[in-house]
C-alpha cells in the first residue's frame, strides 16, 4: 500500500494551488503508514515537512484541518520515538482546536503521551472527547488506551476487562490485520502474567 501511495504523491507532484492539498493530505496518510511500519523517524519528517509547507500556504481556508491531521501524525511519531512530553505538547496546544475525528486524534494522542510518560492516573482522568460511536475507526482505541493507563498504575484485573472490551469492539469494526489488533493482543499477554 506504501509504495502505491509514494507513486500517486509523484503523481501529483506538478499541482499547484489549492490542487496542491491533495498531495499534502496524501503526505500526512503516508506518515500514518510509516508510524503502522514502524518508521516513526520518517514520519515525523514528512510531518514535519507537510506541516512547513503549510505555513507558507496559510492563505487557503480549508488548510486548518489538514494541520491538526499532520500534527496527530507528528505526535503520533514522537510517542513511537519515545518523545512523549513532545507528543503531549503538540496534543494539549491543538486540542482546542480540534473537531469531529480530530478530537477523537488528539485526545488519545494526549492519552498515549501522558501514559507514556507514566502519568497514568492523568490519563485516566482525562475527560473523554470522543465519539466512537460516530467513528467505527476508532473502534476500541479509547478503551486501549484506558487498559494502558490501568496496567501502568498495576490495575491489571480492570486492566484487562478495558482490553477485552478493545478486543471485542475492534472485532466488531476492525480487520483482524489491523494494527489495533495486535497492540490489544500484545498487551493483554502482558498483563496475563501479573
Amino acid at each position: 500500500m506504501l509504495a502505491e501511495l509514494e507513486g500517486l504523491i509523484a503523481e501529483l507532484e506538478h499541482l499547484t494551488g489549492e490542487d496542491r492539498l491533495l498531495q499534502l493530505r496524501a503526505r500526512v496518510i503516508r506518515a500514518g503508514l510509516l508510524i503502522d511500519e514502524g518508521r516513526p523517524a520518517e514520519a515525523e519528517a514528512e510531518a514535519d515537512a507537510v506541516l512547513r509547507v503549510l505555513t507558507r500556504t496559510m492563505y487557503v481556508t480549508d488548510v486548518w484541518e489538514l494541520e491538526l491531521d499532520a500534527l496527530v501524525r507528528m505526535g503520533q511519531a514522537l510517542c513511537a520515538l519515545g518523545r512523549h512530553e513532545e507528543a503531549e505538547t503538540v496534543a494539549r496546544g491543538h486540542l482546542p482546536r480540534a473537531d469531529g475525528y480530530l478530537l477523537n486524534d488528539m485526545h488519545l494522542l494526549l492519552l498515549h503521551s501522558l501514559s507514556g510518560q507514566g502519568r497514568h492516573e492523568e490519563a485516566l482522568a482525562e475527560p473523554h472527547r470522543h465519539s466512537p460511536e460516530l467513528f467505527p475507526a476508532y473502534a476500541g482505541a479509547h478503551e486501549l488506551a484506558t487498559a494502558v493507563a490501568l496496567h501502568g498504575l498495576g490495575r491489571h484485573k480492570e486492566a484487562e476487562e478495558e482490553a477485552r472490551r478493545a478486543l471485542t469492539a475492534c472485532e466488531r469494526h476492525l480487520h483482524p490485520d489491523h494494527p489495533r489488533m495486535g497492540e490489544i493482543r500484545a498487551l493483554l499477554a502482558l498483563i496475563a502474567p501479573a
